[in-house]
């Protein structure tokens, strides 16, 4: 059997930092031992690719370089700063949980792991991940790559809750006491980098002769992948509306999907509906108010996790402009005012039209 011996063990902990000290990714959260820096990252990392946050967290530090400096901020003006990031409901727990480490632990983020879980928007990975990082606390990460490299190593096909838990349990018997944040950080590497969900490049690997999956000689086989249902697809349609050189703009609930960021009034089209139709539908619903309809600008594609849509967007004019007056969930701004607005990515699609055609009627 593997792993019953602890010289055998206490090798696999040396191997696979040896492994890391000369292969690790250089990450700009790594050079810090500050929580608020680590536990931003792996906020902002959740369900986002590492090449595509590097760029988000050094400019949000630019500009809100402490926890206080965060919790003092609108929201707005961090969701501004998240734009394009995408899971804004991230932006908006961070933010209450800055404030709350601010006005219930007087500024200092917790070092406890029931109290940093009690955090909103802390979930397990996140408060094993930033407590062995920044205060060296004992504790296993499991994310997606850690999971897949742990199925390998103890050959484990399925991914139940019981695997999981199994899996947990041995990694935490491997760790190293007194070099947590390494040890999870090696593994996450090795699954970036070596452990790959179809290419599993074990002729690199400093764990083969510890991986049960190896010496089947299939060990990408480990664990068994579940195939996802296609998603739907939706048509989506909105309405820039003029008044004068303005135009309406409206903020989303915080809540649910692009939570706080602003849009265009519209909605889904509904089965038997024209686009046309269904403009003017949406806006009687949510501006109550009518529309004239100009003229269509075009279309933009976006993809979400659970569905995509088209979104095609029409010039048009408020028959009543002045029933609809400025308020902390409606705005009327002129073109030029457009970056002082967090939007959803596929707005900024259509912004890219509307800049080659130009903006106004």
């Amino acid at each position: 059997m593997y792993y019953t011996n602890n010289k055998l063990q206490n090798g696999f902990t040396v191997d696979l930092l040896n492994w890391y000290r000369l292969h690790q990714r250089h990450l700009p959260w790594r050079e810090t031992v500050d929580p608020y820096r680590i536990w931003l990252a792996e906020t902002m990392l959740q369900q986002t690719q590492v090449a595509t946050v590097i760029p988000y967290y050094q400019r949000w530090l630019g500009k809100f370089p402490t926890l206080k400096s965060v919790a003092k901020a609108h929201i707005d003006e961090l969701l501004k700063y998240w734009e394009g990031l995408g899971y804004y409901r991230r932006c908006h727990y961070f933010h209450k949980a800055a404030k709350e480490v601010l006005t219930k632990h007087k500024g200092a983020i917790p070092r406890q792991l029931n109290m940093f879980r009690s955090l909103p928007g802390v979930g397990d990975y996140t408060a094993s991940a930033v407590l062995s990082i920044a205060f060296n606390l004992p504790l296993v990460t499991m994310d997606g790559n850690v999971r897949r490299v742990g199925a390998r190593l103890l050959r484990r096909r399925n991914l139940t809750p019981f695997n999981r838990r199994v899996i947990k349990h041995k990694l935490q018997r491997w760790l190293d006491q007194k070099r947590p944040g390494d040890f999870n950080q090696a593994l996450m590497d090795l699954g970036n980098l070596v452990c790959r969900p179809n290419q599993a490049h074990c002729h690199t690997c400093p764990l083969t002769k510890y991986c049960q999956a190896y010496q089947t000689g299939r060990p990408e086989n480990y664990p068994h992948v579940v195939r996802r249902k296609p998603i739907p697809h939706y048509q989506v349609v909105a309405g820039i509306i003029w008044h004068g050189n303005r135009f309406l703009i409206q903020r989303r609930p915080e809540s649910g999907l692009l939570g706080g960021l602003w849009e265009f009034p519209g909605g889904k089209v509904q089965a038997g509906e024209t686009s046309q139709a269904a403009l003017l539908r949406e806006i009687r619903e949510e501006c109550q108010a009518e529309v004239e309809v100009m003229g269509e600008i075009g279309s933009a594609r976006h993809t979400y996790t659970h569905f995509s849509i088209t979104f095609t967007l029409f010039h048009c004019r408020f028959q009543d402009a002045d029933g609809v007056p400025n308020g902390a969930t409606r705005r009327w701004i002129t073109p030029t005012e457009v970056p002082n607005y967090a939007f959803p990515k596929v707005n900024h699609k259509l912004f890219s039209l509307l800049d080659q055609q130009g903006w106004y009627v």
